[in-house]
């Protein structure tokens, strides 16, 4: 990640504004905390993507560069995975993004915590910042959300520029307005990951599946019909119908 700002500057003198990137600005590759972590990730897009969620004019990336200007100088951030409903223009290749210059501030931006504390929660305004204060105060994220290995949720809102952390409702889910979807954790295996894991529900309350788990399904009711059909044969013999004999009906 690079990051870059001002340091001692209270909150009141921050000057935001929303240039691109120098050409020559090297963006730092952030090291993954863990192996899990692209699983997660790969795992909230599929589902999406499955049921004909995303759309070509959105952003959906994970540990993706978010960048904002502050005080003259540049500052990325790297969420483990981040939701953007309209981007100005589609780029095939996106290295970074910048709010506003490109498109929509993020509605979602999502850290898959560790085991150790790594800077997410960090509220930090001096160099170097932490990405709770860069979300909340400078890009100002309307969600906020962090899934610890435990399997606790923890889903914050913005509200009067800071974030309040929301209770789930009797199902255990949030409801995300912007994606118009539930979000929840859920226990279980893919890929030889078994843990917690998030996923998304639709507003009737119906998981979104994983590429898995649609095959399964299509192999269930394959075999539903399958065994249907085999009812509908032996009873029509048990009666002294040849099936493969039906009167044609006009």
């Amino acid at each position: 990640m690079a990051t870059q700002l001002s340091q001692a500057k209270s909150p009141t003198e921050l000057v935001i504004t929303w240039e691109a990137l120098p050409k020559d600005f090297q963006l730092e590759d952030e090291p993954l905390e863990n192996t899990g972590q692209p699983l997660l990730a790969g795992a909230l897009r599929e589902s999406l993507e499955i049921s004909g969620f995303i759309q070509p004019q959105m952003l959906i990336a994970s540990n993706f560069g978010l960048c904002a200007t502050v005080n003259g100088q540049f500052v990325t951030k790297a969420p483990d995975w981040v939701y953007v409903p309209l981007v100005n223009e589609i780029v095939g290749n996106r290295k970074s993004y910048t709010p506003n210059l490109e498109g929509n501030i993020p509605a979602i931006a999502i850290e898959f915590l560790s085991d150790t504390e790594g800077g997410e929660y960090s509220v930090k305004r001096s160099y170097p910042p932490g990405k709770w204060f860069f979300y909340e105060q400078i890009l100002q994220i309307p969600i906020y959300i962090f899934e610890p290995n435990g399997g606790l949720l923890e889903y914050y809102q913005l509200e009067n520029q800071r974030y309040e952390l929301k209770l789930p409702d009797e199902n255990g889910r949030h409801w995300i307005d912007a994606m118009g979807l539930f979000l929840a954790t859920w226990q279980g295996t893919k890929e030889g990951r078994t843990g917690y894991w998030l996923r998304w529900w639709d507003q009737a309350g119906n998981l979104l599946p994983w590429a898995v788990e649609q095959i399964e399904q299509e192999r269930q009711r394959a075999e539903q019909e399958r065994q249907q059909k085999e009812r509908l044969i032996a009873y029509l013999q048990s009666q002294g119908i040849d099936p493969n004999n039906l009167p044609q009906f006009e």
